[in-house]
């Protein structure tokens, strides 16, 4: 029996939760919402799968105001830092390259772009999960699962939503 962890990623809902995160976030340990959550009933929904980690992006007013511009979470032992905006491995902000030179995380967990990508930046492991909500210019939904290993090493699996206008 296997005993790695399991963690959802999500960035971008917009205010709507795909009901196929439900079954592909069961049994994860945790979700890290890497921001434009849109409402407060994405996390309260998100939060009866699993508890829900978030960051606030840049259409979050409201209650949601209230979220964290960053954060970071410890899970099995692997530091897992968040942000909205962060540019992309290639070209990364500074406020992502700051979060990760003061915090030194494993992984870095990103939104706001609506593209899915994984590279590296100074040593980090960079998601972004890609777009799981209805609005913006992305064609296809999607979420992500980080695995961690009891020894520590990483692996990912794409979660396909799939096409944004589709319900």
């Amino acid at each position: 029996m296997s005993d790695r962890i399991a963690v959802g990623l999500v960035s971008d809902t917009h205010g709507w939760v795909h009901p196929g995160l439900h079954e592909a976030f069961k049994g994860v340990e945790l979700i890290v919402h890497a921001g434009d959550i849109g409402t407060p009933e994405v996390l309260t929904e998100l939060a009866e799968i699993a508890p829900v980690a978030a960051v606030k992006g840049n259409i979050d007013g409201g209650d949601l105001r209230f979220e964290p511009l960053t954060r970071v979470e410890e899970v099995g032992g692997i530091r897992i830092a968040v942000l909205h905006i962060a540019g992309n491995p290639r070209r990364p902000k500074s406020a992502a390259l700051e979060l990760i030179r003061d915090e030194e995380p494993d992984v870095i967990v990103v939104g706001h772009s609506h593209i899915p990508v994984v590279g590296r930046v100074e040593g980090a492991l960079w998601i972004n999960p890609g777009a799981a909500g209805k609005v913006g210019f992305h064609t296809e939904r999607f979420a992500a699962i980080l695995y961690i290993e009891p020894d520590g090493e990483l692996s990912l699996s794409r979660v396909e939503l799939g096409a944004r206008w589709e319900t």
